[in-house]
């Protein structure tokens, strides 16, 4: 399809953005990485000298882990769990094996970075929530970690807690007021002229409270921050009012990892912003047909920005269902954009394989995600499937291409000849397959080809032979 895009706006050359002063080299990063992950890398060995350990660690499975690797069975699930997340060992028919970034862990020190900003995306995974805690009080406060992090970004040093805990507040209060959420209370105060409720007021602060703790434990363990006790003594250390009522006097902030990670977050999101299209405040399909005119590099770019400015798990959820609409070009481009999210969005992919309309693509996905040249990534589909991704981009390029590319694909079909591309794809059930060959019909310019191919339009029409 990327023959089919436009060339792409010249957007003027903007010079690379230079880390914050005091960031360590990529090669140090890497190494602070590996160094917080050697229980996922043991346990991904592990499994791959089992040759096919259970895809789901069973109690006898962790306990032969914890044997081998002299843990605990406790600990081996959390290292199970990680080596998951980033992509170091990978679920198939049941099984797990070994994934492409554990061969690469070693040498490649940018397949290390990403598969350790795998995890800090994924750290309300890596460190589940207290089963006690309310369902929706956990998504406000996943959704608000973001702001929290580029506020620790931003300040270049230790934040209190109790600043942290104000912004929590403030974020919840503002996501339930964009859910049209608000609380009996202050209705009532707007109803009788009185001044609405403080962000302070919003939602159990005792339950806030837990949970931000909850978050900066489980982003402590993940190696994206520390938290410790505040100095004593100078301005920086004194405290707040609410610092000593609570008897609170800890402080938050950024490993150098946790830093550099947000400070790349912040800075794809700052390029999205110029971006005349301003695709970063764009739900996804929109995104998706702001980019479709772009080549692949540019619109690469567009993905990223778009994808820092958002929860992953949340940016995923809405690919997907982009890629079930009736647009096959935003089909296509939807998966595009989950390449770039990677290892994160294996799981919905995975989820995805049983929907007749998404499986060529899911399918395709998978195989490249585990290292499969993109060149013959293809060998994973059957012949039907095939003929129906043929059938489907054929779509796209007829609702926004021009008529030669769409002559063009037919090169691209797996058949070695027109009429039996015409009998498969008759046969294969797509809905668009009527219009597909009119669109060539119209297009090609053999008037023989073009009658065949007319012939074939009307017989799946009409359900003939």
């Amino acid at each position: 399809m990327a023959t089919a895009r436009r060339p792409a706006v010249n957007r003027g050359s903007r010079p690379a953005p230079r880390p914050p002063e005091g960031t360590p080299p990529p090669a140090e990063l890497a190494r602070r990485a590996r160094a917080g992950l050697t229980g996922a890398v043991a346990i991904a060995h592990w499994a791959a000298a089992e040759h096919g350990a259970p895809g789901a660690l069973s109690d006898e499975a962790a306990a032969r882990a914890a044997a081998a690797l002299g843990l605990s069975p406790r600990e081996v699930r959390s290292d199970w769990d990680r080596a998951r997340l980033i992509g170091l060992i990978e679920h198939h028919a049941g099984t797990t094996r070994p994934g492409w970034r554990l061969q690469a862990w070693d040498r490649d020190d940018s397949a290390v970075l990403r598969g350790w900003v795998a995890l800090l995306d994924a750290w309300s995974l890596a460190c589940p929530a207290p089963e006690t805690a309310e369902p929706t009080a956990v998504a406000e406060v996943v959704e608000a970690v973001p702001q929290l992090l580029s506020l620790l970004q931003l300040s270049a040093g230790p934040v209190p807690i109790s600043v942290l805990l104000d912004m929590l507040r403030q974020r919840v209060a503002e996501l339930r007021t964009e859910r049209c959420e608000v609380p009996q209370e202050a209705a009532e105060a707007r109803e009788s002229g009185k001044a609405a409720e403080s962000p302070r007021d919003v939602g159990d602060d005792t339950t806030l409270e837990g949970l931000l703790d909850w978050a900066l434990e489980a982003l402590a363990s993940v190696g994206a921050l520390t938290v410790r006790e505040s100095p004593q003594d100078g301005p920086e250390g004194a405290g707040s009012a609410a610092d000593d009522a609570r008897g609170d006097r800890r402080e938050a902030v950024l490993t150098a990892l946790g830093n550099w990670a947000v400070w790349v977050k912040l800075e794809q999101i700052c390029v999205a912003a110029q971006s005349p299209a301003g695709n970063i405040e764009q739900p996804a399909a929109d995104m998706l047909r702001g980019c479709a005119g772009l080549t692949p590099g540019p619109a690469r770019a567009e993905y990223r920005a778009w994808l820092a400015a958002r929860p992953v798990g949340s940016a995923v959820t809405e690919l997907i269902e982009a890629a079930r609409g009736d647009d096959a070009l935003l089909r296509g481009l939807a998966f595009e954009a989950l390449r770039v999210v990677g290892a994160p969005a294996e799981p919905a992919v995975r989820a995805v394989v049983g929907e007749s309309c998404l499986r060529p693509y899911a399918l395709l996905w998978l195989a490249e995600h585990e290292g499969a040249d993109p060149d013959e990534a293809l060998d994973v589909l059957t012949r039907e499937e095939a003929t129906w991704l043929w059938v489907d981009t054929a779509a796209a390029i007829s609702d926004h291409g021009e008529s030669p590319l769409l002559v063009r694909h037919l090169e691209s079909a797996v058949q070695g000849t027109v009429p039996a591309l015409l009998e498969e794809v008759r046969a294969v059930g797509h809905p668009r397959t009527v219009q597909v060959l009119v669109a060539l019909a119209a297009a090609h310019p053999d008037p023989a080809l073009a009658k065949a191919v007319r012939r074939a339009a009307f017989q799946v029409h009409t359900g003939g032979v």
